[in-house]
């Protein structure tokens, strides 16, 4: 497809007096080409800008010009953009990192890792990618440049044209980085933390609008934040006046930590209602901490929540779980309906599924729990379908139904707890009832570890047998060399 071609031109617009000039920078379109099927600067334009902003209309010098409407605009600096895939890899390019069988890998890892999160097809750095990168840059740095990276991609692609000698290239690698990893072996939690506490610290205490110290805590208003990592491995915020004062907030709570404290409203027994930040998200707390009561009622935001959003009714609703379905009609035990450490769930006795839905949680009636539990049920205790008998041959006198079920090392009896293994003159569609109750009482009476006990026995009999087997034939030798010392000595 042809190149189109453009022209930077500066337009000066004056009055016809000269008293008021105004300048117009940008380009005038010679040629379309390929812009006609797709524009390459559209991923780098922010929200709401001007598809044409820079473009300038083809004017003659001293042309007059009709004026349109006048619109005073006030302009800002603005960030860059947020990289999108495409001008991520096109910045790669350009440092030389990275080569193109290896780009898709690279965007793949960095979002299934969680350094970043992709949103409206641009991508947004992590908590934990900033951690990463804090770490690296700091005990790292040599590694992390972008001409090492480009200097190392070089080097591989000599060895792969056979002008270098690999293991020149990994020895010389190994012996300064492995002294890198010696020496950042030996360094202390503490000394870790302080310099990742320094290196985020504009990201993690952002200006304040009342102009105090953004590192001052919030709530005893003497204690100083730091970066704190808990026992989970996670990382979080914390005041240094712990334990006197037990303040903490997410890595990114800028805005989630102004909301730390905020009363929603009170419930029907008058206690307040307050959403809160801690040290692994917002949650909703019933209440204040009493001698009487250490631990008010909590529950922590579903994801997916937004903090700002939140209303009195939802807090309440969380507040509220486990909810209560209604009973089983197989068995009349109570079906409840909660939120977990691995999302929502609803519970009958033992037996816990999983539910596709947050809502749910609040909305889900019997008929579909009932539902979802037979599902989990069918599946198995590990979620695989369970094996359908080879037989069915009714009922146990004891009660429950007997069954020939397919195993690992062949068919077996099960009743209730019991599995009987089939004897291997025995079929499994031949077998009968009357044969499987005398399976089940002799594995029932004697237990699986008693019928080993003869074999071993057994094993144990045979072996002097065999010890007086070998001794025999030695013992014939002997004779025979005794015949022999006979007879030379005649």
């Amino acid at each position: 497809m042809a190149a189109a071609r453009m022209e930077r031109t500066v337009v000066d617009l004056a009055s016809p007096d000269g008293e008021v000039a105004f300048r117009a920078n940008g380009q005038v379109v010679l040629f379309d080409g390929y812009l006609k099927v797709y524009d390459q600067g559209r991923d780098d334009r922010q929200d709401g800008e001007d598809e044409d902003g820079g473009r300038l209309p083809q004017v003659m010098q001293g042309e007059a010009v009709d004026k349109g409407a006048v619109t005073p605009d006030q302009h800002f600096t603005q960030a860059p953009p947020r990289y999108t895939e495409a001008t991520l890899v096109k910045r790669m390019e350009e440092l030389g990192i990275g080569r193109p069988s290896t780009y898709a890998s690279v965007l793949t890892t960095i979002v299934d890792r969680e350094y970043v999160r992709k949103d409206k097809n641009r991508l947004f750095p992590e908590d934990k990618g900033r951690l990463v990168t804090a770490f690296l840059s700091n005990f790292f740095h040599r590694y992390v440049e972008y001409d090492f990276t480009a200097d190392l991609e070089a080097e591989l692609d000599d060895v792969s044209a056979g002008d270098r000698d690999y293991k020149d290239v990994l020895t010389r690698f190994w012996r300064d980085f492995s002294a890198a990893v010696a020496e950042t072996a030996d360094l202390r939690i503490g000394e870790v933390l302080t310099k990742i506490d320094d290196f985020l610290s504009p990201h993690l205490y952002p200006l304040r609008e009342d102009g105090l110290d953004p590192r001052q805590c919030q709530v005893c208003g003497t204690g100083r934040l730091h970066l704190k990592t808990s026992r989970s491995g996670g990382a979080f915020i914390g005041c240094g006046n712990y334990p006197e004062c037990r303040y903490t907030r997410p890595i990114s709570g800028g805005e989630e930590g102004n909301v730390d404290g905020k009363v929603l409203g009170e419930d029907a027994a008058g206690n307040p209602i307050s959403l809160r930040s801690g040290r692994f998200g917002p949650y909703v707390q019933r209440g204040e901490a009493t001698s009487d009561q250490p631990k008010p009622d909590r529950a922590s935001l579903p994801k997916g929540w937004a903090p700002d959003t939140l209303t009195l009714d939802r807090a309440l609703e969380l507040l509220s779980l486990p909810r209560q379905v209604g009973t089983h009609p197989d068995d009349g035990q109570p079906v409840e309906a909660a939120i977990g450490r691995f999302g929502p769930f609803i519970k009958h006795g033992a037996t816990y599924a999983n539910l596709t839905d947050v809502e749910e949680v609040f909305t889900i009636g019997m008929n579909r729990a009932v539902e979802v539990l037979a599902q989990k049920r069918s599946r198995g205790p590990r979620g695989g379908h369970a094996a359908a008998p080879l037989a069915l041959l009714g009922p146990h006198p004891d009660g429950g139904e007997i069954q020939v079920m397919p195993g690992k090392y062949g068919p077996y009896v099960k009743w209730e707890k019991v599995n009987a293994t089939l004897p291997k003159d025995i079929a499994p569609e031949a077998l009968t009832l009357e044969e499987a109750l005398v399976l089940i009482a002799e594995k029932a009476g004697k237990g699986g570890k008693a019928k080993k006990a003869p074999a071993r026995k057994t094993a144990t009999k045979k072996a002097p047998a065999k010890t007086g087997a070998k001794t025999t034939p030695k013992a014939a030798p002997a004779k025979r060399v005794a015949a022999k010392k006979t007879a030379t000595a005649a």
